[in-house]
């Protein structure tokens, strides 16, 4: 018997468009430090690897660079503001709830697997009413390790019960595209997400422009 068709998603860049809200949130902390803003494009293309380091990116391109002790005591703060305001302005891209009911008409196995914190996580996509299409959300914080290692892809296919021979990766970035390439999966990368790497030269093994695409680039891969 063929085993289930098991897709894993990034969740900022990918599934939703989430820089408004992320940007607000940093804007608001370096506003509080008398600090200048940081406009919403290039936000897009500081997220990623989490709100540490998107603060660290904030924070250095409007003066003295914070110290590891400096963020790590901004990060309550930062989880404050942004998990009350975190559905604010973040909607899905295009295509993407489509896409998702087309997969669960497949029976595929779905997946997130995000670098952003797992209670963070859950808190979004049942505001923004995509949880019930996930069988688990595994965050940045929820494993030892995170994408880019491709055990952080790896740990999402046990949990979730799929087998890496019969999983695609969908990302945006860097860290999914290297994520799913150490685990052995192949990948999808998507256009219009937050990367400051041209999407054709991540290495993916496919490249969509939109979601309504993504079934068919699902198909060429495990032909």
């Amino acid at each position: 018997m063929t085993k289930p068709l098991c897709i894993i998603f990034d969740l900022d860049g990918t599934l939703v468009d989430s820089a408004p809200d992320l940007a607000a949130t940093g804007n608001e902390l370096l506003r509080r430090r008398g600090r200048a803003q940081v406009s919403l494009d290039d936000v897009r293309s500081m997220v990623g690897k989490g709100a540490l380091v998107l603060m660290e990116r904030m924070m250095a391109a409007t003066g003295e660079p914070a110290t590891r002790e400096e963020l790590k005591a901004m990060l309550p703060e930062y989880l404050d503001h942004y998990g009350a305001n975190i559905a604010a302005n973040t909607v899905p891209f295009p295509g993407v709830r489509e896409a998702l009911m087309s997969l669960a008409q497949r029976e595929a196995l779905m997946a997130v697997c995000t670098n952003k914190f797992e209670e963070l996580s859950h808190s979004l996509l049942r505001q923004i009413e995509l949880d019930h299409h996930f069988g688990v959300v595994i965050g940045g914080d929820t494993l030892p390790i995170r994408k880019p290692d491709g055990g952080h892809v790896l740990g999402t296919i046990g949990r979730v019960g799929g087998d890496a021979a019969r999983t695609i990766m969908v990302g945006d970035s860097h860290n999914d595209i290297d994520a799913a390439k150490d685990a052995g999966v192949k990948s999808i990368a998507v256009s219009f997400g937050y990367t400051d790497i041209p999407p054709r030269e991540l290495g993916a093994d496919h490249v969509i422009d939109h979601f309504d695409e993504l079934i068919g680039a699902i198909d060429i891969l495990m032909e």
